[in-house]
């Protein structure tokens, strides 16, 4: 029993447990930052993804009727995109793109598009 009053078990074991806890801390931590950065990529390539749908339709509505409608709504899945046009100068037209995605964000863009060549020729977030 002299032999155990010593007590090298017990520091070494807690000194043991006290590094695996900060290790597997550390990786949960990693862990949960990785998650959160690809739902937010995730949230940024639907963005674009619409965005340039909705730009694309919008082109295709104005080389077929000449010119864009003064304003629409797309329907996405996950959103939608209402768009307004406004005539800055005889050859460009300026169409404001607003995205509401379910989750509640909300972002503007803003296309220039140039009557004249019917496509666009200037892109604003």
């Amino acid at each position: 029993m002299k032999g155990n009053e010593k007590g090298f078990t017990y520091p070494l074991v807690l000194c043991l447990l006290i590094v695996f806890l900060a290790f597997f801390s550390m990786n949960v931590e990693l862990m949960l930052a990785q998650r959160k950065q690809a739902h937010e990529t995730l949230i940024m390539m639907q963005e674009e993804l619409y965005f340039l749908s909705s730009v694309k339709k919008v082109e295709k509505s104005f080389q077929s009727d000449g010119k864009a409608p003064a304003k629409g709504t797309f329907h996405f899945q996950n959103g939608r995109v209402d768009f307004l046009a406004d005539a800055l100068t005889g050859d460009i037209q300026k169409i404001q793109f607003t995205l509401r995605l379910n989750s509640g964000e909300m972002i503007i863009g803003k296309g220039f598009f140039d009557t004249k060549q019917k496509k666009l020729i200037k892109w604003v977030d």
